[in-house]
């Protein structure tokens, strides 16, 4: 028996806080660490991830007919390197300083495991719509996790937010929230933090049904198990 479809205003709420991609599925871990030491990059890597989401699950759900199971990853890869490769023309003609800040993790957002997490287990099983608003939930609950770390590490690390200096703490900063180490400390509170306020308790046991993406691939957990069953047989 198929689950009920889910309205469309669920898929794009989803990534913002229930299933957040950063604060919730833990994915994304490298950029939201690397990134976050100030907040104006924060939001670039973020709104550039969300266009590159957006894109790629559109092209991908149009697609998903014509491109062979065998080579799916591939041709998902591609698809999402073209997008890349664009937004970093763009950035680079128009933004810069953001461009050279950014530096090499701007082109590895081809191999996001947010990215490419959505066009696997979502742009490539549904339509055109849900698929965008996927993409744009997900991008923007991104965008938002790294613009919160990326806030709070600026401010106290360097004193300043989007490079404006605040008084009292631009003459003396707690320079170690620019460090990895206050990238970690601050990602874990944040996290924890959200699960607080969403009521959110650690599960009992480990597995797939406790998974924040269960609902969206449980045909993928059916083969798997088939599959298994015939490996052991």
């Amino acid at each position: 028996m198929k689950d009920k479809k889910k309205p469309l205003s669920a898929e794009f709420t989803k990534g913002l806080l229930k299933e957040n991609p950063v604060l919730v599925m833990l994915l994304g871990m490298c950029p939201t660490l690397a990134v976050t030491t100030m907040a104006s990059n924060a939001i670039g890597m973020g709104l550039a991830t969300t266009f590159v989401l957006v894109c790629s699950n559109l092209v991908i759900s149009l697609l998903k007919g014509v491109i062979p199971k065998a080579v799916r990853l591939p041709c998902f890869i591609v698809i999402i390197a073209g997008f890349v490769t664009l937004i970093s023309f763009v950035m680079q003609r128009y933004l810069p300083s953001l461009y050279q800040s950014l530096g090499v993790f701007l082109t590895l957002i081809t191999v996001n495991c947010i990215i490419l997490g959505r066009a696997e287990a979502f742009a490539s099983k549904n339509k055109v719509l849900p698929s965008v608003l996927d993409g744009l939930g997900m991008g923007l609950g991104f965008t938002l996790a790294l613009l919160a770390m990326g806030s709070v590490r600026e401010i106290l690390g360097s004193g300043s937010w989007f490079g404006m200096k605040i008084p009292y703490l631009k003459h003396d900063p707690m320079t170690v929230f620019i460090m990895p180490a206050g990238g970690f400390f601050v990602l874990g509170c944040i996290i924890a933090l959200v699960g607080k306020l969403s009521h959110k308790k650690p599960p009992k046991e480990i597995s797939c049904e406790n998974c924040p993406a269960a609902a969206i691939c449980g045909k993928d957990r059916e083969d798997c198990s088939a599959a298994e069953s015939e490996a052991a047989e």
